[in-house]
């Protein structure tokens, strides 16, 4: 009896095993249908909407693409289980982790990544097949009004700050635009009008960007913009035409009796350089002072990047400062290194420190202060400052960039144009 209750033992073991082991060959990864996804973060007990695009049926091979009006940026999925991805935001030092239901949904967090950083992760869930963003189609209230034009923001906030200004355009319920201020511009964000409540978002790869507001009799607004968990603010908006932001050649420029740039930086290899090296010698400098964390700025990195690659030969050199979210060079030569790989920059990158518009200021002391990541200082053959421009304003903003771009290339092809001191020494 006890010989057949060790054999039952045994046999039941065997069987038990062998069950696990068929399981564990059968178990495949979770998969991951193609097509528009939408999903959902909640911020501040608010949901943030998001839509975004699966492409490959590969796992190891998927395209995550964020959705914004005519928007599109691409991220790469990793998978780290059967279940589990993890998306990196690029050169944002955040990902995605997210699980795939059995049900086919995506739960998950946005995390920042910055070694020690305690900001809140950000939950969301997302479901495939969804396309639209705030309201099921069908379900849409007539708008009260039409909200297309420029409008002007008062923002209200502890300490003072500038008005901002708003380009929206409205199909339907539709509503697509963008915020601009004096550091920048919110990307391209996209929503709805229903009634006279008017919702909306944008997530690009840095933080969740959400706006809600209502519409009043006379036609202007009222509204809350949040930025992330921490950064929000309340606002009225009238519509202006002639609204305009102050002149962002005029807001950061050189204390008096400066007339150059001076400073000592390490490269990423951790070797110093400086203005009064040889290479920049004669020739026209383009100083830009960017962060990895800062949208903005890698925007202003993807144009720059490959205008200076056609225009190298010319007698140009362009050099970036980042001020990166951690005090560290080890740090630093990774996400600015990450940057460098994915624009296929040619210029030095120099390590500045920690992301902060004091250390900023106190790095470049001939600035009368540091007022905005990215600031673009340009510098002729001689060695004097010529321009300083704060912020930047993608193409989203339409006018606006086209205007900048046209003032950019005229202004470079006339500093370049100009002699170098050894040519004009050897004039005489």
């Amino acid at each position: 009896m006890k010989a057949i209750t060790r054999i039952g033992v045994k046999g039941l073991l065997a069987a038990v095993l062998f069950s696990s082991t068929v399981l564990a060959v059968e178990k495949k990864p979770l998969f991951l249908k193609e097509g528009v996804w939408r999903g959902v973060f909640t911020v501040n007990e608010a949901n943030v909407p998001f839509n975004f695009e699966l492409k490959g049926k590969d796992p190891e091979h998927v395209v995550f693409t964020l959705i914004n009006g005519h928007r599109r940026d691409d991220f790469k999925v990793k998978r780290i289980a059967d279940d589990s991805l993890f998306i990196k935001m690029n050169t944002y030092d955040a990902a995605l982790f997210a699980k795939i239901e059995t049900d086919g949904r995506i739960t998950g967090e946005y995390r920042s990544l910055v070694p020690n950083f305690r900001g809140n992760a950000l939950p969301f869930v997302a479901e495939a097949g969804k396309k639209y963003r705030f309201v099921e189609p069908g379900k849409d209230l007539k708008p009260a009004y039409d909200l297309s034009g420029k409008w002007e923001l008062q923002i209200y906030s502890k300490e003072p700050t500038p008005n901002r200004i708003g380009l929206l355009k409205q199909e339907g319920n539709k509503l697509t635009g963008v915020i601009m201020s004096v550091v920048g511009d919110s990307r391209e964000l996209e929503g709805t009008v229903q009634g006279d409540q008017f919702e909306l978002s944008g997530f690009t790869g840095p933080s969740p960007i959400y706006i809600k507001g209502k519409i009043n009799d006379d036609q202007s607004f009222t509204g809350e913009l949040s930025l992330g968990i921490y950064n929000n603010v309340k606002f009225d908006g009238n519509k202006n035409a002639e609204a305009e932001l102050p002149d962002p050649y005029k807001l950061t420029y050189l204390k008096e009796g400066y007339n150059k740039l001076d400073f000592t930086l390490p490269n990423l290899n951790g070797q110093p350089v400086s203005l009064s090296d040889a290479k920049y010698k004669g020739k026209v400098v383009i100083v830009e002072i960017i962060g990895t964390w800062c949208p903005n700025c890698t925007d202003q990195t993807a144009f720059l990047a490959p205008w200076f690659k056609k225009n190298k030969a010319r007698g140009v050199e362009a050099i970036a400062i980042g001020f990166e979210q951690k005090d560290d060079l080890e740090y630093a030569r990774y996400t600015l290194g990450k940057l460098k790989d994915k624009y296929g920059i040619e210029y030095d990158i120099l390590f500045g420190g920690i992301a902060d518009k004091k250390v900023a200021s106190e790095k470049l002391p001939a600035l009368n202060r540091m007022m905005a990541f990215p600031t673009t200082i340009i510098i002729d053959r001689k060695g004097d400052v010529r321009q300083i421009h704060t912020g930047y304003t993608g193409e989203v903003t339409g006018q606006y960039f086209k205007s900048y771009v046209e003032k950019w290339n005229k202004d470079l092809d006339a500093l370049i144009e100009e002699p170098a001191p050894q040519d004009v020494a050897s004039a005489h």
